[in-house]
């Protein structure tokens, strides 16, 4: 087994270079906020989020190498430490805290404020870096060469590259502009349509696609076998049990419609029973998904949380070594109290001492598991919203019984929610840091503080984006599906108030548990059968490219060198779109979107305007093939 002694980092102990520095933390703060607003912007439409370390270490690296002359790799270290604690933070926030907005829009409570919500983002965050703090040496340090934390690992791999070099930071940025002028088309000026959908007379299925730039870098960053299994589910929603719904219940009222099953859909197409009826099966599917996921995940998830109990009362760092030095482990303890404390006490986190308790309890146990699972399977596969679903599900039955219920009780239980969801997506991403740091030679304590940075600066601007999407389409709208959000608001809601249509639940349920018996990976397919097939199939595009590009006849190095262009160029068009995203909704806000639109203005006809869509489209796979597969490499 390694240990600190036998692993010789990259920059070596006794070598002190600049880490924390005016500019990496200045860059690291904007790509915080950057990936944060963006990855909230993404996981509302799609039920995803991706991972910002690597573009982050990517632009900084081109910025600090290229544009600044310097050559500091710990410098870069800091700067994507600091900017992926915001997207982590904000995959988080977007499972939970929308259920807030769509239980005020059904009149249910008070529309929630930016204050509370940037609290309840703010504790949650910094909870997850202090919980992992005393986890560092046990599970990055002593478990190293067993536990391999994929992304913290590629990470470091992509800032040794750039070691020779940061010119793929151009990539990056021109994702950014191409994402941000193809959904300036789509969304801003309206010249071209969104989405494109076929019908066929007398069959109520409908099969289509949007034609989104980070939509379809989703797939591609997922690959074709997950892009798969969520356009799988798509079909099953929209192909087979939309068409079924309408054949066979045309004259029936089913709850939780108030007409006509015929008639809803003579109003509003296979959309309308999408949002009446398919949302629920689609949330029973989730539900049942997160649990399968974390019932096949208890052993490890026990063998986890065991080994680095052991583990921290068996090691000890050499405080003496640079790379060993943490933050203060009793300001640390303290810290944990303080925030418990103001959990509890702060108006504005509506959270009795019972759900402190439970947020303490639960949030040191799933940051714990959180961290060691991520180091096994990596981030992609860490069972978060199943551990969100387990911890809503027992703090929703330990409010009830306690008395807490109403308004009240649902928003203490999602704010729990919250905030434990939030440290286990940061204890994740703040695992991965750290490995990525520990194979650099980086001081662990600066990482920390880095991280801490990071939660504090994007807090802030992931409320204020919320509140903002909100506020522009809604969300559970077409424009925001909000899935995981709005399963968190059936579960509550479930165990509260028992008015949920259980029939379509169940039926969702049943459905994952046939799909996880033959094999399939159910929460993807989930995702697949709860969100508009049209977002799938743009999704399972994306997915093609990777595999077409996968599948090619090239060595090996030439191969991973056209895909991972192809990574930064999608993760570019990712932020690029959320960004615009937020800027079109602020102008919804404000009333200023129909100032933009062309498309009345110039008379455009809708078979123009698809046209445009497909041509469109078209352009945005070949910029992807233009700085992946037909870039010029020196």
């Amino acid at each position: 087994m390694n240990n600190q002694n036998e692993f010789k980092p990259y920059i070596p102990a006794d070598k002190v270079t600049p880490e924390i520095t005016v500019t990496s933390i200045a860059m690291g703060i904007l790509l915080a906020i950057i990936f944060g607003a963006a990855n909230a912007y993404l996981g509302l439409r799609v039920g995803m989020t991706v991972s910002a370390s690597i573009p982050a270490a990517v632009i900084s690296m081109g910025v600090i190498r290229i544009i600044m002359r310097k050559n500091s790799i710990l410098e870069s270290n800091i700067v994507q430490t600091i900017g992926s604690a915001g997207e982590s933070l904000a995959a988080g926030a977007i499972f939970t805290l929308p259920a807030l907005f769509l239980w005020a829009a059904e009149g249910q409570m008070e529309k929630p404020d930016i204050l509370s919500m940037t609290l309840i983002a703010l504790l949650g965050g910094l909870l997850g870096v202090f919980f992992m703090v005393p986890l560092r040496n046990a599970l990055i340090v002593k478990e190293h060469g067993i536990l391999p934390y994929p992304e913290g690992t590629a990470c470091a791999e992509v800032l040794l590259a750039g070691e020779k070099g940061g010119a793929n930071a151009s990539t990056v940025f021109a994702g950014m502009g191409f994402a941000a002028i193809f959904k300036f088309i789509i969304d801003g000026l309206r010249l071209v349509s969104g989405e494109i959908s076929f019908r066929v007379k007398g069959f109520a299925g409908e099969i289509g696609t949007q034609i989104y730039p980070a939509v379809m870098s989703v797939g591609y960053i997922c690959g074709a076998r997950i892009s798969s299994y969520m356009f799988a589910g798509g079909i099953l929603s929209w192909l087979v049990i939309i068409p079924m719904i309408v054949l066979f219940g045309q004259d029936i009222i089913l709850y939780p419609g108030k007409e006509a099953i015929g008639a809803i859909f003579e109003a509003g197409g296979a959309s309308a029973i999408w949002s009446t009826y398919i949302r629920y099966i689609g949330a029973g599917a989730l539900a049942a998904g997160g649990i399968i996921s974390l019932i096949k995940s208890l052993p490890l998830i026990v063998k986890t949380f065991g080994g680095a109990m052991k583990s921290m009362s068996g090691v000890k760092a050499d405080s003496n070594l640079r790379t060993s030095k943490d933050l203060n482990f009793k300001f640390v303890l303290v810290a944990i109290l303080v925030l418990t404390i103001l959990v509890w006490l702060v108006p504005a986190i509506p959270v009795s001492f019972i759900g402190a308790c439970i947020i303490v309890v639960f949030g040191f146990f799933f940051a714990t598991v959180s961290s060691r699972m991520v180091g096994l399977v990596g981030s992609s596969n860490n069972p978060v919203s199943g551990m969100a679903i387990a911890t809503l599900l027992i703090t929703t039955l330990i409010l009830k019984a306690t008395g807490t219920d109403g308004a009240f009780g649902m928003m203490s239980a999602i704010s729990i929610g919250s905030i434990i969801c939030i440290v286990s997506a940061i204890a994740g991403d703040t695992s991965q840091d750290l490995k990525t740091g520990y194979l650099l030679g980086a001081t662990p304590r600066k990482q920390q503080i880095g991280e801490i940075v990071g939660v504090v600066s994007a807090a802030f601007a992931i409320s204020a984006t919320l509140y903002l999407l909100d506020s522009a389409w809604g969300f559970g709208s077409e424009q925001l599906g909000a899935p995981q959000a709005t399963l968190m608001k059936l579960i509550i809601e479930g165990v509260m108030q028992g008015n949920l249509p259980w029939a379509l639940v169940f039926i969702g349920a049943f459905i994952a548990i046939t799909v996880e018996i033959i094999g399939i990976p159910v929460l993807p397919f989930a995702i697949g059968v709860y969100l508009p097939v049209q977002l799938n199939a743009c999704i399972m595009v994306g997915g093609l490219i990777r595999l077409a590009l996968d599948k090619m006849k090239r060595n090996k190095e030439e191969k991973e060198a056209i895909v991972n262009d192809g990574i930064l160029f999608c993760s570019g068009m990712i932020a690029g779109e959320g960004l615009v995203g937020i800027l079109l909704a602020l102008l919804a806000v404000f009333g200023l979107d129909q100032v933009f639109d062309l498309s009345a203005k110039l008379g455009i006809s809708p078979i123009v305007s698809d046209i445009g869509g497909i041509v469109l489209f078209a352009v945005i796979i070949l910029s992807v093939l233009k700085f992946s597969l037909w870039r010029k490499r020196k």
